[in-house]
């Protein structure tokens, strides 16, 4: 049985600038750091960087995205930290909750999001007429 998210992994092109970038932006805790990497912790969540020359630098076109939490009263402090460093905005919010879109700096599309599945089931829920097709489980 899977019990939860081991780890996330990105690939980047220069680690030093996404080193700094995920640590001193973001404010993720650095655990290990060489050459080819570095491991940082999230919470209960193992978050790593992996240098190689192949990684893209431009967006995929897709939603794809990883969303962190951040609670309402840090959200505007990180979100004003994460323009000020001159991170790219990629979408607009239109959900629930206080977000902020943007991308690393090799391209990888982040989210910093305010609220958690049960916000957002209850938003849907309460604006259920706009969703097509909607099979609730909870």
């Amino acid at each position: 049985m899977i019990t939860g998210l081991n780890h996330i992994n990105l690939s980047v092109k220069d680690l030093d600038v996404s080193f700094a970038f995920y640590k001193d932006i973001l404010g993720f805790k650095p655990r290990v750091k060489w050459a080819e990497g570095v491991y940082f912790e999230i919470g209960d969540l193992w978050f790593c960087l992996f240098l190689d020359s192949k990684t893209r630098t431009a967006p995929l076109p897709e939603y794809t995205h990883i969303a962190f939490n951040v609670g309402e009263e840090h959200f505007e402090n990180f979100a004003e930290r994460i323009k000020a460093s001159g991170a790219t905005i990629w979408k607009e919010n239109k959900s629930e909750g206080n977000s902020l879109y943007f991308l690393d700096p090799n391209g990888h599309k982040l989210e910093l999001h305010v609220g958690n599945i049960e916000t957002r089931i209850m938003e849907k829920k309460e604006n259920s007429g706009k969703w097509k097709n909607v099979e609730w489980f909870v």
